[in-house]
């Protein structure tokens, strides 16, 4: 089949963008967003003026919009529309999609972990497991992975960032056994992923404050080197408590790859499954002496009050 030309891939999208920004206009009540319903009312939903306003556009412009018109449109028209038509994640990703606009608050890797996978993290222990986002966020983990590399639930929730500790954090990074080889993978994997992330406040605000706090960081950066996957091999950490592991990281993509992830860190030999299971055994034995208070707890990671 042949390819559509350029011009009628842009064509369809408009009327794609179209049609959707009707549908989601008519399903909302006028009480809703605060107006009177009115005797004479013939649309099911919203009036396109009603939706113009609300946005604080114009009346023809946004006429336009839905006339499929071939208009410029720009990201913060399309976040005032996207609130008024009280939009969810989902929708409004596609309308940005649509547009063919970068979204530049989205909402595509939620900070909400289920009960379920949080039950998961809790019966794999002793293996130390987590939820990363793209980012390196720290989502949530259980036990074991809470003190590996250090006490996170002594850490303020702001600093839950993989990256940002091994840069910045010295109980981590002197966790990290490769700690040079890791930090360059970690940060050649962010650089390649960001361009997909480039107008997004968060993958911002974490570049800036890398750089900010980290000279290393810094040098690394300006290399521009690109790495997609870091591969899974054997891993080293030294651990305080129970002295030096070696794991296997696995990753079970959670989403779009690149995106939200378990990550679990299997014991590689014998000795290791014996240190992590004595790590899970003080963990434990900590938590039989009464729940434990820290900056980390009530954040959304559950392991601060050593909920699944």
């Amino acid at each position: 089949m042949a390819a559509l030309p350029m011009d009628a891939g842009a064509d369809i999208r408009r009327r794609e963008l179209a049609a959707f920004l009707r549908s989601r206009r008519e399903r909302i009540p006028p009480e809703r967003v605060g107006l009177t319903r009115g005797r004479r009312r013939r649309t099911p939903g919203l009036r396109r003026e009603e939706v113009a306003h609300l946005s604080s556009v114009g009346v023809t412009w946004y006429t336009w919009l839905e006339q499929a018109r071939p208009i410029q449109v720009s990201a913060a028209v399309l976040d005032a529309i996207a609130r008024v038509l009280l939009l969810d994640a989902n929708e409004r990703a596609h309308l940005f999609t649509l547009a063919g606009v970068a979204d530049p608050a989205p909402d595509t890797e939620s900070a909400t972990v289920p009960a379920a996978l949080r039950a998961m993290l809790r019966q794999l222990e002793p293996i130390p497991a987590c939820v990363q986002n793209g980012r390196y966020d720290l989502l949530a983990y259980n036990r074991t992975y809470g003190r590996l590399l250090c006490d996170l639930d002594a850490i303020p929730a702001e600093d839950h960032n993989c990256m940002l500790l091994a840069f910045t954090h010295e109980q981590w990074r002197a966790a990290l056994v490769d700690r040079e080889e890791t930090i360059r993978v970690m940060t050649a994997n962010y650089r390649a992923h960001m361009a997909e992330h480039i107008a997004e406040p968060a993958w911002k605000h974490l570049l800036k404050r890398l750089q900010r706090e980290s000279a290393e960081f810094r040098e690394l950066w300006e290399r521009h080197e690109v790495i997609r996957s870091g591969g899974n091999k054997v891993k080293r950490f030294r651990n305080e408590h129970v002295g030096l592991v070696h794991v296997e990281g696995t990753r079970l993509w959670l989403g779009p790859q690149q995106g939200s992830r378990l990550v679990a860190y299997v014991p590689a030999d014998e000795e290791s499954r014996e240190r992590l299971e004595k790590l899970h055994a003080l963990v434990t034995a900590e938590e039989a002496v009464g729940p434990r208070v820290g900056p980390g707890d009530g954040v959304g990671s559950g392991a601060g009050q050593w909920a699944p």
